[in-house]
């Protein structure tokens, strides 16, 4: 008995490990976050694209490129930056913005690499209508243009300045049959021109022409019925604002400029409103 109680006892130590195992650990709030964060920068980068132009696009991707950011100008001369001042009068510049005493314009601004424009003068050769284009299509994200208006425009950039063509489809006419009648759309189309060109202060040209008779008349009414409805239009553009100090011709083309094969189709009933380069 004696020898049993002096007999040392056996303890058996459990320990406990918790934490850090399985789904009870900290590592996927880490993951969670970074896929919240990318999902936000996708839908960030689908909202640019959507409501910026391409003009505003290519400036974005400019500013996050990871290059060292070079100046194409150069003024020309010693020390930091090229000289004291890059666009100073007596020091060319590589694109021109400082040669105002060789080349001299109305508002004493050089322009180009010779001081004007590149076709030797002028002011419109380098006039940007991107905004007013994205405007009139749609693509901003402010846009109010309906689907069905769409279908109405065209847009071209031409030596004249920006064209906005306005035309019949086989589902929707502009103006009542052979008439000067502006339909629902037309007044629709006229408002939507109207309020996008305060984007712009260029001057306002509007053109109408019609598609050919089926017949050949004695009195063909082409040419009165196409300068009419330029000058309906010109009315609305009018009424919904434009200051018809813009406004600086009014012309009817008959069907001597067809944009169908087909001389009778309805696709050549249009209006041309053109933002006209400044001279």
């Amino acid at each position: 008995m004696g020898a049993q109680s002096n007999a040392v006892p056996i303890i058996i130590k459990k320990k406990r490990v918790s934490g850090g195992g399985g789904h009870h650990g900290g590592a996927w709030k880490v993951a969670y976050a970074d896929f919240v964060t990318a999902m936000m920068a996708f839908f960030m980068l689908m909202w640019l694209l959507n409501a910026t132009t391409e003009k505003q696009r290519k400036g974005l991707a400019d500013y996050f490129s990871p290059t060292i950011p070079v100046n194409p100008v150069s003024g020309g001369g010693d020390g930091a930056f090229g000289g004291d001042n890059m666009f100073s009068e007596k020091t060319l510049v590589m694109d021109g913005s400082g040669a105002s005493n060789r080349n001299p314009t109305e508002a004493k601004q050089a322009r180009g690499s010779t001081g004007v424009d590149a076709q030797g003068g002028g002011k419109g050769a380098f006039e940007d209508f991107s905004t007013l284009e994205a405007q009139l299509l749609g693509r901003t994200g402010e846009s109010m243009v309906s689907r069905k208006q769409l279908q109405h425009i065209v847009t071209r950039v031409t030596d004249e300045g920006l064209v906005v063509e306005l035309f019949d489809t086989e589902s929707q006419a502009l103006f009542e049959p052979e008439t000067d009648k502006p339909t629902d759309m037309m007044r629709a189309l006229a408002l939507l021109v109207a309020r996008s060109s305060d984007l712009v202060t260029n001057s306002i040209a509007v053109e109408g022409h019609v598609r050919s008779a089926p017949l050949v008349l004695a009195q063909n009414p082409v040419w009165d019925l196409s300068t009419s409805r330029a000058q309906i239009v010109r009315r609305l553009l009018q009424n919904n604002g434009v200051d018809p100090e813009r406004l600086e011709r009014v012309t009817g083309h008959a069907d001597r400029n067809l944009t169908d094969d087909n001389p009778m189709a309805v696709r050549n009933n249009r209006i041309e409103i053109i933002f006209l380069r400044r001279p």
